[in-house]
């Protein structure tokens, strides 16, 4: 999960990501607790990149399509029960705004769990953190806001940095090894949405309409897979292609571990941006780029080239800078 900071001062903080918007200020009970922020962002990227390196081994089972499906549905329905128990508000202030929001962070997860099938994850982590980028780009083209040299200077070396991870001219002109960056624009796009539109929304509303919208997707690329019924390739390569097939238990125990997994992840991430400073917390989530690539080699062997660790560092880097200078964006 990535986050976009969106608005920072000593008072008042919020923050975006694909499911929440979060307020700090000076009244906040849990304090400016830096360091026990910093260690529980650093829990849930490292449970992330954990978990997201078996969607390798869901895609030999199950199409995409299914995938978001069912992990949608054991999403919403944990969180149904949260809000039974009064533990989580669910009704939006502005359901079009929270549901359009909700469809660009979807489309960009879509796009960013797609590739794994076919990429390392380094790579489409790497794609998916151009996120920053784009939003310095959107709103300086789109809504006049001024960039400054500093953060444009970060921009580029943060580019810079996911060209080296992604090595699309590694054989060639290899364009399939550019897609993960469609994804951060997604992203972007639903960050800059939510500071729009969505400014008042709960945390686990948002979430909810993101679930439900990629629930959507998955139904409709689900029956029209099935329909359709295009020859699939076995294996990792037909994840995209696929229609509805009963899963095996390797693929319900995968799926639900997922889907549990990303969950707690979130909550954890949640707990985070309440203890600390949000220009200083967001710094962490870039590590999900070394946890992803260092899960994968101890998982299946993956090895990580020192160009791919350069372009890492550049990557949060840049991030950083990004983070640590936006004020407003």
């Amino acid at each position: 999960m990535l986050y976009v900071v969106l608005e920072a001062d000593q008072n008042d903080t919020r923050v975006v990501n694909a499911g929440m918007t979060f307020r700090k200020d000076e009244n906040d009970m849990s304090g400016n607790r830096t360091f026990a922020a910093a260690g529980t962002i650093c829990l849930a990227m490292f449970l992330l990149g954990f978990f997201d390196n078996f969607v390798t081994l869901i895609a030999q089972d199950l199409g995409l399509w299914q995938f978001h499906l069912m992990r949608a549905i054991m999403a919403v329905g944990i969180l149904m029960l949260l809000s039974r128990f009064g533990h989580a508000r669910l009704s939006p202030v502005r359901p079009w705004a929270v549901m359009v929001r909700g469809g660009f962070a979807a489309v960009a997860m879509l796009i960013y769990f797609g590739c794994l099938a076919f990429l390392p994850i380094g790579q489409v982590a790497a794609g998916l953190f151009t996120a920053p980028i784009w939003v310095l780009l959107i709103c300086a083209l789109f809504l006049g806001q001024p960039v400054g040299a500093i953060r444009l200077g970060a921009a580029i070396v943060g580019f810079v940095g996911v060209l080296i991870v992604l090595d699309p001219f590694a054989n060639g002109l290899a364009p399939l090894a550019l897609v993960p960056m469609a994804a951060g624009f997604f992203y972007a796009i639903g960050g800059i949405a939510t500071r729009q539109w969505c400014e008042g929304e709960s945390a686990l509303s948002m979430l909810l309409f993101f679930f439900l919208s990629l629930g959507l997707f998955g139904l409709i690329g689900s029956i029209a897979m099935t329909v359709w019924a295009p020859e699939a390739p076995a294996g990792a390569d037909g994840f995209i292609l696929r229609g509805l097939v009963w899963p095996t238990p390797l693929g319900w125990g995968l799926t639900v571990m997922q889907a549990v997994g990303s969950l707690v992840a979130v909550g954890l991430i949640f707990k985070g941006y309440q203890m600390g400073e949000a220009g200083q917390v967001a710094i962490y989530e870039y590590l999900l780029l070394p946890f992803a690539a260092g899960w994968s080699f101890v998982l299946f062997g993956d090895p990580v080239p020192a160009r791919a660790i350069f372009g890492m560092v550049l990557i949060i880097v840049s991030g950083a800078i990004i983070s640590l200078r936006s004020r407003v964006v």
